[in-house]
């Protein structure tokens, strides 16, 4: 296993690879060490190519030994050409990652299954988070594979979907009457008081680093080449910036060419700290959430000013995407590409519209928007489009509907 230490992001204070949250010193962020020259030594395309169609192809850029048995196999999802919706836009090639094509239909998936397996290293029997939805039914379907107990807190009104979805895996929920804030606010204070693994709390350091993996798969899948923009949503800001950092890595081993991407993140405009911080110049500053984005809900973003900088180091932007648009996205994706995405698809796609609009990105660029959520686990949002015409079992009437001669 490359990785050697946890250092923070702030004061370079190095910890070992224990279940650590935050900094002794500061209370800053922890991130891996790895041996560098250990991987540039070892890690090639072939070595990768070998591996299984999983996230753990990259087992050698990651901070956890990958399992002796993969149960409920995460990431290698499909990278598809987007050609309608690229031609709408006026993009020179639009792909699609779509990470609905993971176990619990989100990429969640990836974060837990990193965390999941440092959990079962750390000989822990309960994983645990905070969650506005994909991440609850990410920890319950693990858990469930792994034959551990799992235990999620969610706000109450969460969408019913998305909490069936955690159910039906035996999960454990506590329905928070708060936001998500609160939720994990909560499991930062139960971490001190129970031999839980909150994948999200202690483990964060481990689990954050799943999402790199999306940065390795887009290069892997393009021909081991980079794209010239990625556009993801932003909620706490980690996964947007792990993304950055995937491609960092690749370059830095030299399995990769050129420069980074230009990363363009996505915020709802009900909950847009972060894009607002970036606008503005300013620091992030928490916000109640008001969004129908409720899985980018997250009103004091952990990692928010990481993604400002990321944004900023890739010439790239941040925008806040206005609420009565998304709802027109979802089905602008839907009816040009026939894939159904929830509500933060809807906002990545808005954020690259506003790109498109302000000549930020066009007819010479290669673009990767993240699909990172399902539809139908939002489908309350669409269910005006359902407006069948109720018929006899009669074909001449379908005819005669259809306006053909009988």
């Amino acid at each position: 296993m490359p990785a050697t230490a946890l250092r923070c992001r702030v004061c370079e204070t190095q910890f070992p690879l224990e279940p650590i949250g935050v900094c002794a010193r500061c209370f800053g962020p922890l991130d891996p060490v790895y041996d560098r020259d250990e991987q540039r030594r070892t890690v090639t395309r072939e070595s990768i190519a070998a591996g299984p169609q999983s996230i753990w192809r990259y087992a050698s850029l990651l901070p956890v030994a990958p399992p002796r048995e993969a149960r409920l196999p995460a990431g290698w999802t499909p990278l598809i050409r987007a050609r309608r919706l690229e031609d709408a836009l006026g993009v020179g090639e639009l792909w699609l990652k779509l990470d609905t094509a993971n176990p619990t239909h989100s990429f969640k998936d990836r974060v837990v299954a990193v965390a999941a397996a440092k959990a079962i290293e750390l000989g822990r029997t309960t994983i645990a988070c905070s969650s506005t939805g994909n991440l609850a039914n990410a920890v319950a379907a693990r858990a469930a594979a792994e034959g551990l107990e799992a235990v999620v807190l969610c706000p109450a009104d969460l969408e019913p979907e998305k909490l069936i979805a955690t159910a039906v895996y035996g999960a454990k929920i506590f329905a928070v009457e708060g936001s998500y804030d609160d939720c994990s606010r909560l499991t930062v204070e139960l971490s001190f008081e129970l031999d839980w693994a909150f994948v999200n709390v202690e483990l964060r350091a481990y689990y954050a680093e799943g999402s790199k993996t999306l940065g390795f798969e887009i290069a892997e899948q393009l021909g081991w080449e980079l794209p010239d923009a990625v556009v993801a949503p932003i909620a706490s800001g980690a996964m947007f910036s792990k993304v950055h950092q995937g491609f960092s890595e690749l370059l830095e081993l030299g399995l990769v060419s050129g420069t980074t991407p230009r990363l363009i993140g996505a915020q709802a405009e009900g909950c847009s700290p972060v894009a607002t911080a970036f606008a503005t110049g300013e620091k992030v500053k928490p916000v109640r959430p008001s969004t129908i984005a409720r899985s980018l809900a997250i009103g004091s973003p952990a990692d928010g000013e990481l993604a400002v900088a990321t944004a900023r180091a890739s010439g790239g932007s941040i925008y806040a995407v206005a609420e009565d648009e998304i709802v027109e996205n979802i089905s602008l994706l839907a009816e040009t590409t026939g894939v159904f995405g929830e509500t933060a698809p809807a906002v990545t796609l808005g954020a690259l519209r506003e790109a498109v609009r302000r000549g930020e990105l066009g007819a010479n660029d290669r673009v990767v928007l993240i699909v990172t959520g399902d539809g139908l686990k939002t489908p309350g949002l669409v269910a005006h489009k359902l407006d069948p015409t109720v018929v006899e079992p009669d074909a001449d009437l379908i005819l005669e509907t259809l306006g053909v001669a009988v």
